[in-house]
């Protein structure tokens, strides 16, 4: 293999959590795997059954909100969890390897939490006031983008000034995608892109200070490839043997 082609092979290997550098962003795609798999064991009613008790709709916040927000972030898209690979690999693992583990998951676990419970609270004040009807609250609302968004907002002060306006905007089109492509006339897309610019501006703006103080603004770069050394041509001549 080319020693250039080989370098690149490396660093994208390097690019994937791990359990040692990464085990936060790591153990979590084990988890979500985990129940991924059991989806499909279980059947398809017994799934729905299990994602209905995990989920952070008004029903559950409001009978058991503890359980529902943290059973809520176990479980994804039975369909999606190499999807899930990708996208860890490109936020979440880059912020855990400049803050470590707890802190990354501190991150993470404040934009699922604050952004379910600044969305939600909302609908359920709704529910009581009999201005929305029975049936939303029971939707189904779970997975792991309210947090994945609040670590990708964190990584943007994190980033080189000049990169940071770039990131900013592929985050927020990435929002917009997600609405577009769901049901956008419905009350819960519109909770959920909520959410997600809700998680990602915690990332953004409410962690930013504190990733200042610790000296972290500005140190996430892109590496340009070092220019080769050039070789005299006496010094070629000199370690060459002539026979």
């Amino acid at each position: 293999m080319h020693p250039d082609r080989r370098s690149w092979t490396a660093r994208a290997a390097g690019l994937l959590p791990g359990p040692s550098a990464t085990p936060f962003t790591f153990w979590y795609l084990i988890v979500l795997l985990a129940t991924t798999i059991l989806q499909r064991a279980v059947g398809e009613s017994v799934s729905a059954r299990l994602l209905a008790w995990a989920s952070t709709d008004a029903h559950n916040l409001w009978h058991r909100p503890v359980v529902s927000l943290i059973g809520s972030a176990l479980w994804i898209d039975g369909s999606g969890w190499l999807v899930y690979v990708l996208i860890f690999a490109l936020a979440v693992a880059p912020l855990e390897r400049r803050i470590g583990a707890g802190w990354t998951f501190a991150v993470f676990a404040s934009g699922h939490v604050i952004a379910t419970l600044v969305t939600e609270l909302p609908v359920l004040v709704a529910l009581r006031q009999g201005w929305l009807p029975l049936s939303d609250a029971h939707w189904l609302d779970i997975g792991v983008s309210y947090g994945f968004f609040a670590t990708a907002g964190a990584l943007v002060p994190i980033m080189a000034p000049r990169l940071r306006l770039a990131a900013v905007a592929v985050i927020e089109l990435v929002i917009v995608v997600i609405y577009l492509t769901d049901d956008p006339a419905s009350l819960l897309s519109v909770v959920t892109v909520a959410g997600h610019a809700i998680a990602a501006h915690i990332g953004m703006l409410a962690w930013s200070p504190w990733l200042r103080r610790r000296g972290l603004a500005g140190t996430l770069r892109l590496r340009r490839p070092a220019a080769p050394t050039p070789v005299r041509p006496d010094a070629r001549l000199a370690g060459s043997a002539v026979r």
